[in-house]
């Protein structure tokens, strides 16, 4: 009965809810970012479209945050990407302001694509050499004076809750600008919306900080050691994980 009653409410009240606070949102950072500065304007609209959106679906959240972060140090921060609301999740409750690094595909999103460019996010080309260079450069003065991204290095979602291999892009960022990687654990979220499936359900979701691990003194000879122990450390505070 609890499941037919919140699938009515998924599709009478949330998903009405969620159109109407992403154009909300969108529309804000666009006229926000073209009037005024889009360090502000591009990140806290996102804040309250996230938490509004995770209140609006009836989840529960809970933020581990034992480690305190410099608001003045750029990150890399590095999560598992269980589902569709790890997007939320991170806007809503990550606490310090990022870009994202996009597919480029996104740009022709209607207001998404012209939203995400006016709030500064990098798009990342990598079409040809030339494009890879720019988007390093992009990347390069993008994150800097407390100005961090998040990567879900996965590159797509789990179905059951288990980790995929890490791929390297994330990591080599980190190493060529020198920034600390932040892991963080999302768990929980793959139940919300299943791949393959639009009926969600409002499970409990929890995000983890870890602590920071500086790159400064690495190279790119330390690159599979620093993706196993973050991959490790990531996995260690699963608790809802399936079983593959």
């Amino acid at each position: 009965m609890i499941r037919i009653l919140y699938l009515i409410y998924q599709w009478v009240i949330f998903v009405p809810l969620l159109i109407l606070s992403t154009t909300w949102c969108t529309l804000t950072i666009i006229i926000g970012s073209t009037l005024g500065n889009n360090k502000f304007w591009g990140y806290y609209p996102g804040v309250i479209w996230g938490r509004f959106v995770c209140v609006a679906a009836l989840l529960r959240i809970k933020v581990n945050r034992k480690v305190v972060l410099d608001k003045k140090q750029s990150y890399i921060f590095v999560a598992n990407h269980q589902g569709a609301f790890d997007i939320f999740l991170v806007y809503g409750y990550l606490g310090h302001n990022f870009k994202w690094l996009m597919k480029q595909s996104l740009k022709k999103m209607p207001l998404v694509g012209l939203a995400s460019a006016k709030a500064g996010h990098v798009f990342v080309d990598q079409s040809s050499r030339k494009g890879i260079v720019e988007t390093m450069k992009n990347t390069r003065d993008t994150l800097k004076e407390g100005m961090s991204t998040v990567v879900f290095p996965e590159g797509h979602r789990t179905p059951d809750g288990n980790m995929a291999e890490f791929k390297k892009g994330a990591f080599q960022t980190a190493l060529s600008l020198k920034l600390p990687i932040v892991p963080m654990t999302i768990d929980g979220a793959y139940k919300v919306l299943p791949i393959h499936s639009w009926r969600m359900s409002p499970s409990a979701i929890s995000l983890t900080f870890h602590e920071p691990i500086e790159t400064a003194n690495l190279t790119s000879d330390d690159l599979p050691e620093l993706m196993k122990k973050v991959h490790s450390i990531i996995e260690s505070s699963l608790l809802s994980k399936g079983n593959s």
